[in-house]
């Protein structure tokens, strides 16, 4: 009994040891497992939280820092810190002139890579509305303020340098830099285009003859039920036109080399360098950013004009919309660079469509809302410069091509209406 009692403990003895050892082992085998798994867990939980991290940074440094031009960033600020400590309108004036410029750059190159996204014809309007939002917020605040005649003039200036400066730029610009081949767009959305700005003319010019011409039947107040009317009706039009475009027939308004450059541009150039939502929220806030400076540069127009001996008129018809217009030169210039003048003339056409279909009968619209006489009557010089302008663009356009000589004829048309109303005095203070 004893022997087989030891012969058990013995066989007991001899079978704890190596059991303990294989729990051991599996123990840990098991906590290098764990702990593998935890260490590339956590690995790959610090790559995606860096990734979160420098994410917005490269779009910071794409946007902000890449290019040169952002050397001009800082005289935004600078313009501001003037504004508030010397009050020199001068000085403020040239510096916000100098730090809107790379905002405006800086808000075509966005509004450029949100095109990879929306295509040439959404890209084109969404530029159009973002370069507008400037003159939008401007001339609320002058007509809360009951500055009408300012608000006409910018407007009307806005449109006459958009057609006039910035296709033309655009045109001379690529037209040499592409002057080795025919530079195409997409024509019947350019004759579209011309024919609402040729109805724009007729709701501007039937308030301005019925006050010359003294035919109204209740005087004064005629020129403004017929204004109020006509804005409502071209508010109308401009909806149906924005259907027509993106929702009824997108086809038509497609670029017509669309296909030849998917393949024969194949480089890094068409690789967009910003996410969609990044492209929107860039353009969201440089948009935001170039309102700000605008509203201290208007705020120094009457101090400039003083200092620079320069008519009121002159400034708010040339040389405003010129610095509203920013975004609109830059990216409809670099645009025509790259070859794509069917986003050139969504921005620059387009922009001055949307102005005088859209931006001048909402601000009727909107001075009715507030009391303010705000009407279509811009006066006949105004409205006749307008017109003239209108003919020139749309017979530029029938033809469906561009090139260097044609940029440059609407270059020196511009500068006739900017010399014709550096020599005009504003008949309104006379007959008031």
């Amino acid at each position: 009994m004893g022997s087989i009692e030891e012969k058990i403990d013995l066989e007991s003895d001899e079978e704890i040891p190596f059991s303990t050892s294989q729990g051991t082992r599996k123990v840990h085998s098991f906590d290098f497992e764990t702990s593998h798994i935890g260490s590339h867990a956590a690995l790959s939980t610090s790559w995606i939280f860096k990734k979160m991290r420098t994410a917005p940074l490269r779009s910071v440094y794409i946007v902000l820092i890449k290019a040169k031009i952002n050397m001009l960033l800082p005289f935004g600020p600078l313009a501001i810190f003037l504004h508030y400590l010397t009050g020199k309108h001068g000085w403020v004036f040239f510096f916000s002139l100098l730090g809107i410029t790379p905002l405006a750059e800086r808000l075509g190159f966005a509004t450029e890579q949100l095109a990879f996204y929306t295509g040439a014809t959404v890209g084109g309007l969404l530029n159009a509305t973002f370069g507008n939002a400037t003159e939008m917020i401007i001339s609320m605040y002058a007509l809360k303020h009951g500055m009408i005649r300012v608000v006409q003039q910018s407007l009307l200036g806005s449109i006459l340098s958009n057609m006039l400066l910035v296709l033309g730029c655009a045109f001379f610009t690529g037209g040499i830099k592409n002057h080795t081949k025919v530079q195409e767009f997409n024509k019947a959305a350019a004759l579209v285009n011309s024919g609402l700005l040729l109805m724009a003319v007729m709701g501007l010019m039937f308030p301005a003859v019925l006050h010359f011409t003294h035919t109204e039947v209740h005087f004064g107040k005629s020129e403004l039920a017929l204004s109020r009317f006509s804005s409502c009706i071209m508010l109308v039009a401009y909806a149906s036109y924005l259907f027509f475009q993106l929702k009824s027939q997108p086809n038509l308004y497609s670029p017509i080399d669309e296909d030849t450059e998917k393949i024969e541009e194949d480089s890094d150039e068409d690789i967009p360098e910003l996410t969609q939502w990044e492209a929107i929220s860039w353009l969201a806030i440089l948009t935001l950013w170039v309102s700000v400076l605008s509203g201290y540069l208007v705020d120094a127009i009457e101090g400039a004009s003083e200092s620079l001996n320069m008519p009121v008129a002159f400034i708010s018809v040339i040389l405003l919309p010129i610095v509203g217009n920013a975004a609109e030169h830059a990216s409809a210039i670099m645009f025509a660079i790259k070859n794509k003048l069917d986003i050139t003339i969504g921005v620059a056409i387009g922009s001055s469509t949307q102005i005088a279909m859209f931006v001048i009968p909402f601000c009727v619209v909107v001075g009715w809302i507030m009391g303010q006489p705000m009407d279509l009557n811009f006066q006949l010089f105004e409205t006749a410069t307008l017109f003239i302008a209108v003919l020139v663009v749309a017979f530029m356009l029938q033809e469906g091509t561009s090139n260097y000589f044609k940029g440059l004829m609407l270059i020196l048309c511009y500068l006739i209406v900017a010399a014709s109303f550096f020599v005009h005095v504003d008949p309104t203070k006379d007959n008031d």
